[in-house]
């Protein structure tokens, strides 16, 4: 099954107190992408600038994502300079240049239309609304969102999302679109907004997902050395997505083991700058993390020892 991303394609600036890296490869379609690639086909939707090197594309290429729908526009490459503390879930932004990103409007290849699952990263909700006028009949959709577009275009999210299968978002924002504090509550609200699962990203304490028949929590995979959380929740996204579309099974059960997947990813992207760890994976490293994933939580029937 082919898998449709729309979002962006950035060069990052990240300093965190393991070290910094200037203008890398960075972008939520290209973290999503990359990740997605290992599982399914990915065609990609983003806009670059001309300062946009061939190298990157060709590492695209590489990874077997379609970039037909990859548009070169005269000026320069959207840029995102942030810098993390210890605390590493969240990133103090320093500097956001959209460039071309901010003209962006999303025009899918005839190709691309027929995809059968959607990915909309995060972008103007009136702008992922619009790509989905131009799909067909996509089996399956999910998307992203952050605070920007909740406080500022929410009209325009609640209708995007009455669209959406999944919506991937983190705790703070999962929250601030529900205006609600306790997160079992805020699922609720959200998914009678339409979407019929959530998926709230936690850091290092990991993911939960809610739906009607159930909540699933899954752990942050420990690691010894995180460089940059830059990506990790595209990366998750792509990981989950991919994993969706690779089964071609939308159950309960299996997108539980897709969580996983998704967390596999995320655990891999953090571990080096940029997409540096994920270039190189293989996919025996993949099913090994997921192993040890599922090592992390299991755990067998108690014996009968309560009190009477």
């Amino acid at each position: 099954m082919s898998l449709l991303v729309v979002g962006s394609v950035a060069f990052d600036s990240v300093k965190t107190p393991f070290g910094e890296a200037e203008e890398i490869l960075g972008g939520s379609a290209t973290y999503f992408s990359t990740a997605a690639s290992y599982f399914t086909e990915v065609n990609l939707v983003a806009v670059v600038g001309e300062d946009f090197p061939s190298q990157h594309v060709n590492f695209l290429k590489s990874r077997g994502i379609n970039t037909d729908g990859l548009e070169k526009q005269d000026g320069k490459t959207f840029r995102w300079k942030g810098e993390y503390g210890y605390q590493l879930n969240e990133a103090q932004t320093l500097e956001t240049h959209l460039n071309v990103f901010e003209s962006f409007k999303p025009l899918l290849p005839q190709s691309y239309r027929d995809s059968e699952g959607v990915f909309l990263a995060n972008i103007n909700p009136e702008l992922q609304t619009d790509v989905l006028n131009q799909v067909t009949s996509p089996k399956i959709i999910a998307c992203d969102t952050m605070n920007f577009w909740i406080s500022g275009k929410r009209d325009a999210l609640l209708k995007t999302l009455e669209h959406v299968d999944i919506l991937i978002i983190n705790d703070g924002e999962a929250r601030q679109l529900a205006m609600e504090a306790n997160l079992v509550k805020a699922a609720r609200i959200i998914r009678s907004y339409g979407p019929k699962h959530l998926i709230i990203k936690r850091g290092e304490y990991g993911a939960l997902m809610f739906n009607s028949q159930s909540i699933f929590a899954a752990p942050a995979y420990p690691l010894e050395n995180v460089f940059d959380p830059t990506g990790a929740g595209d990366s998750f996204a792509g990981g989950f997505m991919g994993y969706l579309l690779n089964t071609r099974n939308f159950s309960e059960s299996n997108m539980r083991q897709a969580v996983i997947f998704g967390s596999v990813m995320a655990s891999f992207v953090v571990e080096d700058f940029s997409l540096n760890r994920i270039k190189t994976l293989d996919y025996n490293e993949i099913h090994n993390r997921y192993r040890e994933f599922k090592q992390l939580t299991h755990f067998e029937e108690s014996a009968e020892i309560f009190r009477q």
